[in-house]
C-alpha cells in the first residue's frame, strides 16, 4: 500500500492491520526521518504503542521507475504482493505546482503499474477523487468520464491517472477498483486530522483575521479594523462584513475519514470483479449552514452566503478582497452543483449499516476543537 505516510494512507494501514492483513508499505526518508521513524510516529499519533507487527515497512521511492530497489529486491517484493492499494497522491491545486503534481499523480502511477504487471498482483485498488468528473455538471456517474475540462490540475491529473490505470490493468488482466471520495475531513468522533486544507482553510482564515484585528483593537489600533469594516462587542464577538458566493442548489460534499476507511474496506472485500465507486455524502452541506456553525463556535457575525445570481456586481469591500484572495482555490467547492451518483457504493455499504454522518454542528465543533488544540498545524 502506497501513501502510508499520508492522512488517508495511515488510516487505511491501521484499519487493514486491525482486520489482520499483512500490509507492506513502501516509504522514503524525509526531513531527516527514516521511513521507519515516519511510520512509527504516525501510528503513535493514532494511539498505538508501536507499528503493528503485520505492517512491514520497505524503504522505496515511487519517484523512480525501479522504486529505488535493487533488481533482486524489486523481484522479491513483487513475489510477495497479492493486491496493491495506491493511496499516494499530491493533493495540491496550484497551477504553479503542475510539474510536481503531474509527477506524483501520473508518472509515479506508471511506475507502480509497471511493478504490478511484473508482480503476482491480481487486484489494483486506486484511490482517486469524486472530482475527477471535472467541470461536468449535474449527475456524475460511477464510470470513467470523457472530459478535458477541469477546475484545477489536481482534478485533471486524477482523471488522467484513472484512465491510465484502467487501460493498463485491462491489458494486464488485473482487476481494478477505483475509489472516489469527496472532501475528507477528520475523524467524526475525535476530530483528529493531519491537514487543515479544504474544509478547514476558509474557516482558519476567518479565525486568523478575527484574532489579528482583535489584537489590534485591544492595542487601541482602531483604524485598522475600521478600514476592514470589522467591529467587536465588549464580549469579543467580531462583526465581519463578508459575502460568500454560494450556489442555491449546491453545497460542499464532506465525508469523515472513519467513514472513508469503513467504506473502502467493505467495497474492497465485496466488489470482487472491480468497479468504480463514489464514496460521498448524500447530504451536501450548504455554505450557509457552515457560516451558522462559525457564528456559534467562533463568535463571528456578519458573514453571509449570497446566491450567485444575487451577488452584487459592484466592488468588494476590503475584507472580501482579502478573504477571496486567500481562498480562491477553494471557491469552486463552495459553489459546487455536481451530484455524485453513488448507487454502486451504497448497494454494498447500506446492507452493512455503513452510512455517512451528516456534517452537523456537533461534528463541526469536534473538528474545530481539535484544530484549535494543535494550533491548526500538523501535530507531528
Amino acid at each position: 500500500m502506497t501513501g502510508a505516510t499520508g492522512f488517508l494512507g495511515i488510516h487505511l494501514a491501521d484499519m487493514l492491520a486491525d482486520k489482520g492483513h499483512t500490509v507492506i508499505v513502501p516509504a522514503r526518508s524525509r526531513n531527516n526521518m527514516a521511513p521507519e521513524e515516519r511510520i512509527n510516529a504516525l501510528f503513535r499519533w493514532l494511539g498505538r504503542d508501536r507499528v503493528p507487527s503485520c505492517v512491514q515497512i520497505v524503504p522505496a521511492d515511487l519517484n523512480r521507475s525501479d522504486l529505488g530497489l535493487s533488481p533482486a529486491d524489486y523481484q522479491r517484493l513483487g513475489s510477495r504482493v497479492d493486491e496493491i492499494i495506491h493511496c499516494a497522491s499530491d493533493t495540491s491545486f496550484s497551477e504553479r505546482k503542475r510539474p510536481q503534481i503531474e509527477k506524483a499523480n501520473v508518472e509515479n502511477l506508471h511506475h507502480l503499474l509497471d511493478f504490478a504487471a511484473k508482480s503476482r498482483c491480481c487486484f489494483f485498488h486506486f484511490i482517486s477523487t469524486a472530482y475527477a468528473a471535472g467541470k461536468n455538471q449535474g449527475i456524475c456517474p460511477e464510470t470513467l468520464v470523457d472530459t478535458r475540462s477541469f477546475f484545477n490540475v489536481y482534478e485533471e491529473t486524477k482523471h488522467r491517472a484513472e484512465m491510465a490505470a484502467a487501460d493498463r490493468c485491462n491489458r494486464e488482466g488485473i482487476r481494478l477498483n477505483i475509489f472516489r471520495p469527496s472532501i475528507v475531513y477528520g475523524h467524526s468522533r475525535t476530530g483528529r486530522t493531519l491537514r487543515f486544507n479544504a474544509l478547514y482553510y476558509p474557516v482558519k482564515i476567518l479565525v486568523f483575521l478575527k484574532n489579528l484585528y482583535l489584537k489590534k483593537h485591544r492595542e487601541q489600533d482602531l483604524e485598522s479594523a475600521e478600514k476592514m469594516g470589522i467591529s467587536f462587542t465588549a464580549g469579543g464577538t467580531a462583526h465581519m462584513p463578508l459575502r460568500i458566493e454560494a450556489s442555491p442548489s449546491g453545497g460542499i460534499n464532506l465525508i469523515p475519514v472513519d467513514f472513508f476507511t469503513s467504506a473502502f474496506y467493505a467495497i474492497m472485500e465485496n466488489a470482487v470483479d472491480g468497479g468504480i465507486f463514489h464514496i460521498t455524502n448524500d447530504k451536501t452541506k450548504p455554505v450557509s449552514d457552515i457560516i451558522d456553525y462559525i457564528r456559534k463556535y467562533f463568535h463571528i457575525t456578519g458573514v453571509q452566503a449570497v446566491e450567485t445570481q444575487n451577488y452584487p456586481a459592484g466592488p468588494q469591500n476590503h475584507l472580501e478582497i482579502l478573504f477571496n484572495r486567500y481562498t480562491e482555490i477553494y471557491r469552486q467547492y463552495m459553489q459546487d452543483e455536481r451530484i455524485f451518483d453513488n448507487a454502486r457504493a451504497v448497494a454494498i455499504l447500506k446492507p452493512q449499516g455503513i452510512l455517512c454522518p451528516d456534517f452537523d454542528y456537533s461534528i463541526f465543533s469536534t473538528c474545530m476543537g481539535y484544530a484549535e488544540s494543535v494550533n491548526w498545524e500538523n501535530p507531528l
